[in-house]
């Protein structure tokens, strides 16, 4: 470890209740901590941008959860701009912090400040995120990425009636149905976790013709969409629609990784003609359970999205600093999966959950994620 080590202090967090604000969730993290000798100590934390509504919370319940500790927090989003996030991270550092948490935009762009901080000995922990390319980031926290993917799958089997709610396989549907293919950012090292655990599902019906790709357009590079943007996805959707459907061949389901690329699929779907009684919208998958998607899949738009409880992540996250800062070591469950180009990077993965009409009730109201009136 590159760092010193102090007297280890015990760590145990606990869920808060769901704050609102603005019309919008604010989720917190209730602390029951005394900090170590490090109290008070700066704790730099950089998120990738305000625009999707996830890392606003991320953010927030990060920051809330260690100034409860006693620490001091500098909060940043860099609006998905590279160089605004290596220099804020830069100035963390000037700024004397004692930390680093970092959801990165790029996890390729970040290797002279993670090595300033290194010649610093301040511990880096790379937040949902893999830094990729550096030796120089200790510790990983997120979701088990490839089972998002799997899920996603799953979800748009079970959304076709290829599967029955049990996980089985409905021998009485047979297909074939089209399906087009959408994959995260090429610069998001969970892009291809997600891509690759979704495709170890479809890739059976696939090659047995019950799903067909009629686009084509099968590989990560191809479906891939820049920034997880949602106009460029629903371009992309537009253009597919255009080139590759008409009024006899219809598209039934949509593999998207993320809720903010669903809505602009959506879009692109009823500007052509779908979301009516005669012409449904085809099963669309997402992930991250934002206001927006949960709506429309109440509405019976978008069929399901996974929702990653972002104050379990911050939780695991404040566990880790908080461990760090205090000479303990931070609790980790995998150490072979995160190779991020230099180093097997020990990690923590938290389980996702499958939102569908049937269930975000219980799985968003019920736990004091939302509100009903915000999902309203």
């Amino acid at each position: 470890m590159r760092f010193p080590r102090w007297a280890a202090a015990g760590v145990a967090l606990t869920l808060g209740a769901a704050l609102t604000a603005c019309g919008s969730a604010v989720k917190t993290v209730d602390q029951a901590l005394t900090p170590g000798s490090n109290a008070g100590a700066l704790v730099g934390v950089t998120m990738p941008t305000k625009s999707s509504e996830r890392w606003i919370h991320d953010g927030d319940n990060i920051k809330g959860a260690l100034e409860k500790l006693g620490y001091k927090v500098d909060l940043q989003y860099a609006e998905n701009d590279i160089p605004t996030q290596a220099n804020q991270i830069e100035n963390q550092i000037t700024k004397g912090a004692k930390a680093l948490i970092v959801a990165s935009i790029d996890g390729t762009a970040l290797t002279t400040q993670l090595q300033d901080a290194a010649d610093r000995h301040i511990p880096v922990i790379s937040y949902d995120r893999l830094i990729r390319n550096t030796s120089n980031v200790d510790y990983y926290a997120t979701f088990d990425n490839f089972k998002v993917g799997v899920e996603q799958a799953n979800s748009l089997l079970t959304g076709l009636k290829l599967k029955k709610a049990d996980g089985s396989d409905d021998a009485s549907v047979t297909g074939p149905f089209n399906i087009e293919l959408f994959a995260g950012s090429p610069d998001d090292n969970n892009a291809t976790f997600f891509f690759n655990g979704a495709m170890s599902v479809l890739k059976p019906y696939l090659d047995k013709g019950t799903l067909v790709v009629k686009s084509g357009q099968t590989d990560f590079a191809t479906c891939a969409i820049l920034r997880w943007d949602p106009a460029t996805a629903q371009k992309r959707m537009e253009d597919l629609l255009t080139k590759t459907y008409n009024a006899t061949t219809k598209v039934a389901g949509v593999l998207s990784p993320y809720d903010g690329l669903s809505i602009g699929i959506l879009s692109a779907l009823k500007s052509n003609g779908y979301g009516t009684a005669g012409q449904p919208y085809p099963v669309v998958t997402g992930q991250d359970a934002e206001v927006a998607s949960v709506k429309s899949i109440i509405a019976g738009e978008q069929y399901s999205t996974v929702f990653k409880d972002t104050r379990q992540l911050a939780k695991t996250a404040v566990d880790m600093a908080q461990a760090l800062l205090t000479g303990g070591k931070p609790q980790v469950n995998n150490t072979k999966d995160y190779d991020n180009g230099k180093k097997v990077v020990p990690s923590y993965l938290l389980q996702p959950v499958v939102v569908t009409k049937d269930n975000y009730q219980a799985a968003l109201v019920d736990s004091g994620y939302y509100t009903a009136g915000q999902l309203k």
